[in-house]
């Protein structure tokens, strides 16, 4: 009886320890274990390693990119800076360790390069004179004076020129009729070619180390061939058309002694540090000068040119109705087709937002030249439509139009992002809030639009920063106008963004970086701050709603 008993109890209880399960399904369990966490091991190295092949791949061919022009121009620090990125990123992908910068890294560079920097130089760029006619040094500017002035005097030595290009950067060659012997011309000087190959005509036809340029396609560069000249020891090497040049004399010269420059003629311009000119007794400036710092001047000339900072209160204060004015009229109207479509009675949603989109998917300057040409005096559907006949002709019709075109433009998103909000808004709080005895409207204001507003906030402040720079919709539908008779230079519906566009000389072609840069950081200052507030209230809203 005991045996039984013990060998039944033997047979049917698993032996304390074990899983209850034979020998072979235990081991075949653990077999297709081993091999699962195997697979998954050989997965993750396998990402793993295609993910650092591909990221130092990336950047072995930006470093490859970056050398040669940093080390031509000798832009040590620059290069020094690369250098050490470079290093950085290999070590970190090239170690098992520190796995969280792994994704933070390529985020961060890409914020540095493409964010912070452009700040940061349009903050320094703020303190110069850079623009038309200080872009460089000013042995860059004596230069460009001297080569400028070069003219062709009789006895010239005269060239057979073949126009090249060397590193993307153009070249003359130049063929010595008497002796035939070729020599390449660039902005640093003249230097002799070797075993290059030469017409009967003394057109270079082939030289090692650069390319020739096809006459058809030379053609086409002719102001960039006419304005290029060789410096040499007694003047410059000129182009005389795309078959000839000429060695002429420098009409100005460099005198180091005065720090001026002097002409044969009389003429004498003594260098200005302050303004960056060779200026002349009687207070005229050469045309090439170079770039200085200027300190607050830019600031100071904002604030109190009368030119310029007259219009600035206006021009600030329009711009702030048009960009709250966009962002509301398209929250409003994004939230009111939002709501109708959210509504579980309405059929056909799919196809209403489809067609709802269709502005959004449209390219949008080709819409803006749309909406222009329906305003149009003699054409337009809108002023025939309505009988006003220079809609863009007064300032607050002109005005009106911008508002709606930008509606028009912008609800779609306003329309996206706020369906996706709604759908995160439990049903169950306005159902309850029904069944409280709220009204529909009170619902709506109580619960669905304070939690709608949580999740959109950051979205609407980012419209507003769009909307206050929005420089496309004022350039292509009104060009900041209407103007006064008597102003031309800021219009009724000029943006800030628009009216430093004018007041800095691109319309005109002479443009001044240095003071639209500082106007740049006004307009930052301005939407920081604003978003700043903005981000303030709402973390404080967010915290009461969560």
């Amino acid at each position: 009886m005991t045996t039984e008993v013990t060998g039944a109890g033997s047979a049917s209880s698993p032996h304390p320890g074990s899983s209850g399960q034979a020998p072979d399904q235990r081991s075949r369990g653990g077999r297709r274990g081993e091999a699962e966490q195997v697979r998954r091991t050989r997965e993750l190295s396998t990402g793993f390693i295609v993910s650092r092949i591909a990221v130092l791949g990336i950047v072995a061919a930006l470093l490859i990119y970056a050398l040669p022009p940093l080390i031509r121009t000798e832009a040590w620090t620059a290069l020094v800076i690369v250098g050490v990125v470079t290093a950085l990123v290999a070590y970190l992908y090239l170690t098992p360790r520190h796995i969280p910068a792994k994704y933070l890294v390529p985020g961060t560079i890409f914020l540095i390069a493409f964010a912070i920097v452009p700040i940061v130089l349009t903050f320094v760029t703020a303190f110069t004179n850079f623009g038309d006619g200080h872009r460089g040094t000013k042995e860059e500017a004596i230069r460009a004076i001297e080569t400028s002035s070069v003219t062709q005097v009789p006895g010239s030595p005269e060239y057979y020129l073949t126009i090249a290009e060397r590193d993307g950067e153009l070249v003359f060659l130049l063929v010595d009729p008497a002796t035939k012997a070729v020599q390449a011309g660039t902005a640093e000087g003249l230097t002799p070619v070797d075993g290059a190959e030469v017409s009967l005509t003394g057109k270079v036809l082939a030289a090692a180390g650069y390319t020739v340029i096809p006459t058809a396609q030379a053609a086409e560069r002719d102001a960039e061939i006419a304005a290029f000249s060789v410096p040499t020891a007694g003047g410059a090497v000129k182009a005389t058309g795309l078959s000839r040049a000429f060695e002429g004399k420098a009409d100005k010269s460099y005198d180091a002694a005065c720090d001026c420059v002097t002409s044969p003629s009389g003429g004498r311009w003594v260098a200005d540090e302050v303004e960056g000119y060779f200026v002349n007794a009687e207070g005229e400036h050469l045309d090439q000068g170079w770039k200085v710092d200027v300190g607050f001047a830019n600031f100071k000339k904002a604030l109190t040119d009368p030119t310029i900072s007259g219009h600035f209160l206006n021009v600030l204060i329009w711009n702030f109705v048009f960009a709250i004015s966009a962002v509301a009229t398209t929250f409003a109207l994004g939230m009111i087709v939002a709501l109708a479509l959210h509504s579980p009675r309405v059929r056909g949603t799919r196809i209403y937002r489809a067609m709802l989109i269709l502005p959004y998917a449209m390219p949008g300057f080709a819409m803006l030249l749309i909406w222009r040409d329906m305003f149009n005096t003699d054409f337009g559907l809108i002023s025939k439509l309505f009988g006003v006949h220079d809609w863009l002709g007064t300032p607050t019709t002109a005005r009106l139009g911008l508002i709606v075109i930008n509606l028009w433009m912008g609800f779609p998103y306003m329309f996206l992002v706020i369906t996706g909000a709604l759908q995160a808004v439990p049903r169950e709080l306005t159902d309850a809030a029904r069944i409280d005895g709220a009204s529909a409207w009170a619902g709506f204001r109580r619960v669905t639009l304070p939690l709608v507003l949580v999740a959109l906030t950051p979205l609407l402040i980012s419209s507003f920063g769009f909307n206050f720079n929005n420089f496309n919709n004022i350039k292509l539908v009104t060009n900041g106008g209407p103007y006064a008779v008597d102003n031309a230079t800021v219009g009724a519906t000029d943006l800030l963004i628009s009216y430093t566009y004018r007041v800095a000389g691109f319309d005109s072609g002479v443009a001044d970086f240095g003071f639209a840069a500082a106007i740049s950081v006004f307009i930052f200052a301005i939407v920081a701050t604003v978003s700043t507030v903005a981000f303030w209230r709402s973390r404080a809203q967010e915290e009461v709603y969560s």
